[in-house]
């Protein structure tokens, strides 16, 4: 039993099911609360925000939650381990509890921190909490990590799932340590984006959790899709933070199938689960390669040539490519922080394949707007968009956003409710294209590029740069 533990909050801002805090409250007499936001000058180019909104409310509702269980939550500026190192000394602290991070910069700090640990004589206790798997945990037979999803899903599937742990209880938290304000947007010299965000902390993360299993997940088979029709969970802002556990949603979502009638419920919320594992498909392909942030996954497609940004860059950033399922998609981002998923791949493989633009351009713009901004999840769409990723669409397979418009909103609500100037025109008028220099309706630009002629020059490209690899 220690004395004095310190719980490091990182992804895991929440109370219930939180494994590491769960550890610290029955393992000490006194647990101490830390939260580090790490950079406090400038901003960083992954981030924005809206997600550091996000976070600054859902750590005033942690706030709330801890104290009333007798927790009172600490803030310490600076390098994160330097301003750990310090608390340590100053409260006398003989372990630190934290919850481990799945991307290569928070694994090598969970490196330094051990060897802080052992230098300065204490514990350091670390625990599985943001996965339901880690990538050591869904290996092949040979002991190599999956390259492909279907068979890696299909081992996730068959490993037992953790459930939901107990809440720890009342904490003691000392009162004499002294604290930095809660940050705010200014820390990072940001400014208020003027959103209406959704609700931070875990308290409004279950009520998220309970609308998505009754009222949206039972559609998601048929309706996922469908940027127009809200079946999708919304949940994650809440896995990225941690304001509920992947345990919590997995669990939730099984027991939902379990007792589901008709069959179509039930085959939706598989189908969920599905998705879950593909979030941890990305997250082990990011643990046993952490090259995919600055390189193509598939080494074949390293070198490819793209053009430089310039105005096509701007006009997608703006929403203003005479695209409209794309520029509905680039508007919903700019101005909520969350973009439909079906939505995600299509404006990714319009920037990819008919601008011929880095997908690192748009992995770094997605990280800026996003709340979720799930680093692996992002990569891992981007790469899978570009069709050099693990698994990723042939790269022949472009999709076309006349035909993806026609498809997934025919009627044009999703559109309509983004482009605003586009409110009056016709459904037919969304989904086909114009006649070359005309646009889908007055007032609204004439598309950047031929998608025809554009697909044939990626197809060209792709082909080219294939042909010169060495045999």
């Amino acid at each position: 039993m220690f004395d004095r533990a310190i719980h490091w909050f990182r992804r895991d801002l929440r109370i219930s099911d939180n494994t590491a805090l769960r550890d610290a409250s029955r393992q000490s007499r006194s647990v101490i609360p830390l939260y580090t936001p790490g950079r406090w000058s400038d901003p960083h180019p992954w981030t924005g925000p809206l997600r550091r909104q996000f976070l600054c409310h859902s750590l005033e509702a942690l706030e709330n939650t801890l104290s009333a269980i007798g927790g009172r939550l600490l803030y310490r500026r600076g390098p994160q381990l330097e301003a750990l190192r310090r608390l340590i000394r100053e409260s006398g602290a003989e372990a630190v509890f934290f919850n481990r991070h799945p991307d290569p910069h928070h694994r090598a700090m969970d490196r330094e921190l051990g060897a802080m640990c052992r230098e300065l004589g204490i514990a350091c206790c670390s625990f599985r909490d943001a996965v339901l798997h880690e990538g050591t945990e869904v290996l092949k037979a040979d002991g190599t990590p999956y390259r492909v999803y279907t068979p890696y899903s299909r081992s996730w599937l068959e490993l037992p799932k953790p459930g939901p742990g107990p809440d720890p209880g009342r904490l003691s938290s000392p009162r004499d340590l002294p604290s930095d304000p809660r940050p705010d947007l200014s820390t990072w010299n940001l400014s208020d984006p003027g959103v209406d965000l959704p609700a931070g902390g875990e308290e409004a993360a279950r009520e998220r959790l309970r609308t998505a299993i009754g009222k949206r997940l039972p559609r998601y088979a048929s309706q996922r899709d469908r940027p127009a029709a809200d079946a999708t969970s919304r949940l994650s802002q809440d896995l990225r933070f941690g304001t509920i556990s992947i345990r919590q949603v997995y669990h939730a979502a099984a027991r939902a199938r379990n007792s589901a009638r008709p069959s179509s419920r039930r085959s939706s919320f598989e189908k969920f689960i599905a998705e879950l594992a593909w979030r941890e498909f990305y997250m082990q392909i990011l643990d046993h390669f952490p090259e995919v942030l600055d390189l193509e996954f598939n080494p074949d497609w390293r070198g490819l040539p793209w053009e430089d940004p310039g105005e096509h860059f701007d006009r997608w950033k703006a929403g203003q490519t005479g695209f409209p399922i794309v520029d509905a998609g680039m508007r919903e981002l700019a101005a909520t922080g969350f973009l439909h998923n079906r939505v995600r791949m299509i404006v990714a493989m319009f920037l990819t394949k008919d601008l011929h633009l880095d997908w690192r351009l748009g992995e770094q713009f997605f990280m800026q707007c996003l709340i979720d901004g799930e680093i692996a999840s992002n990569n891992g769409g981007w790469q899978w968009s570009a069709g050099t990723g693990a698994d990723a669409a042939p790269y022949f397979r472009i999709q076309n956003p006349w035909t993806q418009t026609k498809r997934y909103d025919p009627e044009g609500a999703y559109i309509r409710r983004w482009v605003p100037e586009l409110e009056n025109a016709p459904a037919k008028a969304l989904w086909t294209a114009p006649p070359p220099g005309q646009s889908v309706a007055h007032g609204y630009p004439p598309p950047i590029v031929d998608h025809a002629a554009e697909r044939r020059r990626t197809l060209d490209i792709f082909k080219n740069h294939s042909n010169q690899r060495p045999q």
